[in-house]
């Protein structure tokens, strides 16, 4: 969902990964490049307000597990804002996967409000 420009929550391409990220990142979060050098671009204050870590660990016996790491995003309604597929592979006997999600949060001076999207549906 990309906000009017200079909005929060305002998106872009990343010119190197072509990622969807904020419109106000002087880094991507996705591949890590400098997006801006300017004096402006300082880096924001960034909070990490929610991190889960997981491993997922195979038993030495049977076949390979295949996974789909599935992401879904929901406003306060429970109204699905995003649902994406991050990540795929497979696990091998006597193999784990390590999977970290983290929300950072980045304080903004814009005090308006998003209107709702009109084509969201709600999935529960």
């Amino acid at each position: 969902m990309s906000a009017r420009p200079g909005a929060a929550g305002a998106t872009r391409t990343c010119p190197h990964c072509k990622a969807t990220i904020l419109d106000s990142a002087t880094v991507c979060p996705s591949c890590r490049h400098y997006l801006r050098f300017d004096d402006a671009a300082a880096p924001a204050e960034v909070t990490r307000a929610l991190q889960v870590e997981g491993e997922i660990r195979h038993p030495l016996e049977g076949g390979a597990w295949e996974y789909s790491v599935v992401l879904t995003i929901r406003d306060d309604e429970g109204t699905e804002i995003s649902h994406q597929v991050v990540g795929v592979g497979a696990i091998h006997p006597g193999d784990a996967r390590t999977f970290t999600l983290a929300v950072e949060v980045m304080p903004t001076s814009d005090m308006r409000r998003m209107p709702k999207r009109p084509n969201s549906r709600s999935r529960h």
